[in-house]
């Protein structure tokens, strides 16, 4: 998913950092304010991130100047919400760019908008009208997950169509082309993203109400 450094024309790559900054520094304050005002919250902040982290880390080469892999935004938009995940993804993406050369810098924006803007609001909204039609939250959660995979891939093929649109038919060519090759290894990933994701997050459920039992 990640979009290699230097890939995206300038003006594309401005373009998308002028959309993402200023969702990424709202995201940023209301993690701030969560963590002033609930001080446990760091756990569950640093356990989705450190989730997020190491599935986005793991890459299978894909589309020139990309990549597939599990997107591990779906579980904290579910755990915390889709409005912390910008500022999850921003410190996830950095640290990815500067110690792993996974993404980049100028690429950043249109990374951060698929992986932690997109993704993480289609897998809250589908869990949330799971939950509303009476799903089992198990059902909800592989649902959200895999969604949101699937959604933060159909943003980064956007984005690279837009990029390099087909000489002759234009975006919507291009972005076939580059939906279809993501398909072959992202619809699998999305599914076994999906499944461990329930697992993780019933442990962290169980997790999180021992340690309250323990403290109260």
């Amino acid at each position: 998913m990640h979009i290699s450094e230097g890939f995206l024309p300038a003006s594309h790559a401005v373009g998308w950092t002028l959309v993402s900054a200023p969702i990424a520094a709202w995201s940023v304050r209301r993690v701030s304010r969560a963590l002033r005002q609930e001080p446990r919250a760091r756990l569950e902040l640093a356990a989705v991130g450190g989730f997020a982290f190491a599935l986005s880390a793991l890459k299978l080469p894909s589309v020139s100047g990309s990549c597939s892999h599990p997107t591990g935004s779906g579980l904290g938009a579910i755990l915390v919400g889709p409005a912390k995940m910008p500022a999850i993804g921003l410190a996830v993406l950095l640290f990815q760019a500067l110690l792993l050369a996974h993404g980049g810098l100028t690429t950043l924006g249109a990374n951060l908008f698929s992986l932690s803007v997109a993704g993480p609001l289609v897998s809250w909204t589908t869990f949330s009208l799971c939950g509303k039609a009476g799903l089992p939250s198990e059902a909800g959660i592989f649902s959200g997950t895999a969604l949101g995979n699937l959604a933060t891939y159909a943003v980064t093929a956007a984005q690279l169509a837009f990029a390099y649109p087909d000489p002759h038919s234009g975006f919507s060519a291009a972005f076939v082309k580059f939906a279809s090759i993501f398909a072959l290894t992202q619809i699998p990933l999305a599914i076994s993203e999906g499944l461990l994701t329930v697992v993780v997050a019933k442990a962290l459920r169980r997790a999180r109400f021992s340690i309250a039992e323990a403290s109260s």
